[in-house]
């Protein structure tokens, strides 16, 4: 007879090494659309068909499985790093500490999306399996790490659910922040602004005034409104702030066009049109309540329009589409004045030497505090009345 209480895991190098159903029956069991496009089967092959990870890019493929009875239960997108690129929960410090000291940081396993700071479940379990699945995937990742001698494995940008589950089960909690806008079941964009001061009110509404006037048109366009040309500049828009922000770009332009075959009904471009030439744009991500702003760029310098295009625009398609809120990317005090707010973010740290476990660890507890009093405090300075019905 066949034990069906038995775990199996399995690691993959690469997705096209397991079912799309297979996989996205754990990481989005719905069928509408999915809460987390990111851990989708299809984008995750697309970085891996477009090369934008893999070989050569310092994120090889080690994606877990876990099956009970022949049937996968739980699955994890996981990469082995030489680097530590493309986080946005870095580790620098650790690894010059540790490589200081003697060690060898890299590489190090790291259970996340690559290039995508947006807070999602990285314990992706069939429904009715979590604690199960959840439990065999952590097991996986630690005897993975500890078999090949690594130094460590990282979950970033998991949940808050998950973040406290690995507390509990002995690794290392980090918090970090990011700004995110929520709808607090707003009619219009009008409604939003009479929640703000009125001083920040008249700020944005001046800044889309000035966007606005750039000399063009603004196009929302998903699904098959997405043509080939759009990814034509928006390639070269991407490049621009890639080039600026990372030195080279992360995604290769064969990504994109795994996304125009794959992606368009997830994806939403604001694409701004000036005398029959596009000018600058956005690419977001569409989750079930969620809007995830992900890439900006530009040929042209136009006041104002990376607030309008970015944010403003974000929230006018979350607010005509029901969603609950706008996640803008990482970084960026700028966008407290534009509604978003302050929201943690959670990861997860094994570390085998525990001399040096101990040392992050005295390190974690003061960096939490930290964030959470930084928090408290941008909260406090946050663009909202802070009497209701104040001016």
């Amino acid at each position: 007879m066949r034990d069906d209480t038995r775990i199996e895991i399995d690691v993959l190098d690469d997705l096209s090494q397991i079912e799309a159903a297979q996989w996205d029956a754990c990481a989005c069991p719905s069928d509408d659309r999915p809460h987390d496009p990111f851990t989708t089967h299809r984008f995750l092959s697309a970085l891996e068909r477009s090369g934008s990870v893999g070989r050569g890019t310092g994120w090889q493929a080690r994606h877990l499985v876990a099956r009970a009875g022949g049937q996968v239960i739980a699955v994890m997108p996981l990469y082995a790093k030489g680097h530590s690129q493309g986080e946005y929960i870095f580790d620098h410090n650790w690894a010059h500490a540790y490589e200081q000291a003697g060690g060898r940081y890299y590489p190090k396993l790291q259970a996340a999306v690559p290039f995508t700071p947006a807070t999602g479940r990285r314990f992706l379990c069939r429904p009715g399996q979590e604690a199960v699945g959840q439990s065999a995937l952590l097991q996986g990742l630690v005897q993975l790490a500890s078999e090949n001698e690594l130094s460590s494995a990282h979950v970033t940008f998991c949940t808050q659910q998950e973040y406290e589950a690995g507390g509990a089960a002995g690794l290392l909690q980090r918090t970090g922040q990011q700004f995110h806008w929520f709808n607090r079941d707003y009619a219009d964009f009008d409604a939003f602004l009479a929640d703000l001061s009125s001083r920040k009110r008249k700020t944005i509404r001046k800044e889309r005034r000035t966007a606005q006037d750039f000399g063009g048109t603004i196009h929302l366009l998903t699904g098959d409104q997405i043509e080939p040309q759009h990814w034509d500049a928006f390639w070269q828009f991407y490049q621009d702030t890639g080039a600026r922000k990372w030195g080279t770009p992360y995604l290769t332009r064969a990504f994109f066009e795994e996304a125009h075959a794959t992606l368009r009904d997830d994806i939403l471009l604001v694409m701004c049109e000036r005398e029959g030439r596009w000018v600058a744009g956005a690419m977001n991500m569409i989750g079930a309540d969620t809007l995830y702003g992900r890439y900006w760029g530009c040929v042209e310098d136009h006041p104002c329009l990376h607030f309008e295009v970015c944010y403003y625009q974000a929230i006018d398609w979350a607010l005509a589409h029901g969603l609950s809120r706008v996640e803008a990317g990482a970084q960026g005090e700028h966008k407290l004045a534009r509604g978003y707010l302050p929201t943690p973010t959670y990861s997860l740290h094994w570390i085998a030497d525990p001399g040096f476990r101990r040392a992050v660890e005295q390190y974690l507890e003061r960096e939490r505090a930290a964030v959470d009093e930084e928090i408290e405090i941008l909260t406090e300075y946050g663009p909202f009345r802070k009497v209701q019905g104040e001016d």
